[in-house]
């Protein structure tokens, strides 16, 4: 049976009586994780262009692009990094990020939107300021790990000689590993995302359709301090299973069974990843009851397996062959079946487990990796149940963070 992890002892707000969530501290950890690796693959410079990477490395929050390579990062295993970043931005941060000393303006072909003139002037500047910044460091002959940087970018670089790599694995093996304050974060999270799913449980009634669902989850997430108020897609009924299309507008009946992922609810950048079933109306039957006790029993089995020293491989074995439905391969499972890291912005963090990759291709547990496991049970067009949980590796195990209820269906109204 796994474990829950202790909970947080302070709130959202910043106080000077209680070591809270230290955000200069966290900034310095993460960076300093990425320099360990940097030096440790030989890479001593890289280019970072997604918001994700650019806030692990700088601890700075920039526009969401309407288009890629609009801001970047030039970040050093010895030196301190140049931030070439987006208009308005550029003028707006350095009295508020004093810990970037070198500013630049970014240079962006904006995907080739002012056409093919102006794109190639875009990333002749890229490449040149990259370039120069570089070989004032006197690093022209090293690597230059790219991170997000696109084809055209790309060979205007290796035009000056630079010896481009590919640097996404460096970032990966950092953010795999959680310092103590995004651990914090990730907790902080969880417990937003508990009163949300209270909230859910107090107002769903048949009639309801999912955009009324995300109203009430809007004010839920607001009032809890979440970053963000990203509304899910909401399954019910007869489309619980398998999880694919969701119809926004479909009215919940009695007896329907209804979930939706609350994931990518942010604090402080920190993604959720988390699943509750409910049942509207009236309680379980036995059938509903008995998907419930296999899925649940799967996801135990599954964290209970995640020790540090253990491999994806020991946990992917709880899930069942993509056969057990009638599938033809695990393909067909690949996102629904998973067990996957958590980190910073809406993508995944390393590791993850599944069948179709672990068995093959296993990765060791360690502690501070956070994690969540999905799975779901059920039959076509009748009905299905889903469940994901959040967790912390610790140095004897797994601990869940999300403690919302999890033993059962969940009978609405409360």
């Amino acid at each position: 049976m796994p474990q829950m992890a202790q909970k947080l002892t302070f709130g959202t707000a910043m106080q000077d009586w209680q070591e809270r969530i230290d955000t200069g501290r966290m900034r310095e950890e993460r960076a300093a994780r990425a320099r360990k690796i940097m030096r440790e693959q030989g890479i001593p410079a890289l280019v970072a262009t997604t918001g994700e990477n650019i806030r692990y490395l700088t601890g700075l929050k920039g526009l969401k692009g309407f288009a890629p390579q609009l801001r970047y990062v030039l970040f050093f295993a010895e030196h301190d990094p140049v931030v070439f970043e987006h208009a308005g931005f550029f003028q707006q941060m350095p009295d508020q990020a004093p810990w970037i000393k070198n500013w630049r303006i970014a240079r962006s072909p904006m995907a080739g939107l002012a056409g093919p003139g102006a794109a190639r002037e875009a990333v002749r500047l890229f490449a040149s300021e990259i370039y120069e910044e570089i070989k004032s460091r006197g690093l022209a002959g090293e690597k230059l790990g790219l991170i997000g940087v696109d084809n055209a970018s790309t060979a205007a670089l290796e035009s000056f000689n630079l010896q481009c790599v590919g640097a996404a694995p460096v970032l990966y093996e950092a953010r795999s590993i959680k310092t103590r304050d995004e651990i914090n974060c990730l907790k902080m999270v969880a417990a937003i995302v508990e009163g949300a799913w209270y909230r859910i449980w107090e107002n769903l009634r048949p009639g309801m359709r999912g955009k009324q669902l995300n109203a009430v989850l809007a004010r839920a997430l607001a009032e809890g301090g979440a970053d963000n108020l990203k509304a899910p897609s909401w399954r019910t009924g007869p489309a619980t299973f398998e999880r694919g299309f969701a119809s926004e507008d479909r009215i919940i009946q009695t007896g329907d069974l209804v979930y939706a992922p609350l994931c990518h609810i942010q604090y402080m950048g920190y993604s959720s990843c988390n699943y509750r079933t409910f049942i509207v109306g009236r309680k379980p039957n036995d059938r509903e009851k008995d998907w419930y006790k296999i899925l649940l029993e799967r996801i135990d089995s599954i964290i209970d397996a995640v020790k540090p020293g253990a491999t994806t491989a020991d946990a992917a074995k709880f899930f069942p062959p993509a056969s057990k439905w009638g599938y033809q391969s695990e393909e067909e499972v690949l996102s629904v079946e998973l067990g996957h890291g958590l980190g910073l912005g809406d993508g995944y963090d390393p590791p993850i487990i599944n069948r179709l990759w672990s068995f093959e291709h296993p990765q060791v547990f360690e502690p501070g990796m956070v994690l969540a496991v999905e799975s779901l049970e059920g039959e076509h067009r009748v009905g299905g149940v889903r469940l994901e949980n959040m967790f912390v590796v610790t140095e004897t195990g797994a601990e869940i963070i999300d403690h919302f209820p999890r033993d059962q269906i969940l009978v609405a109204p409360l």
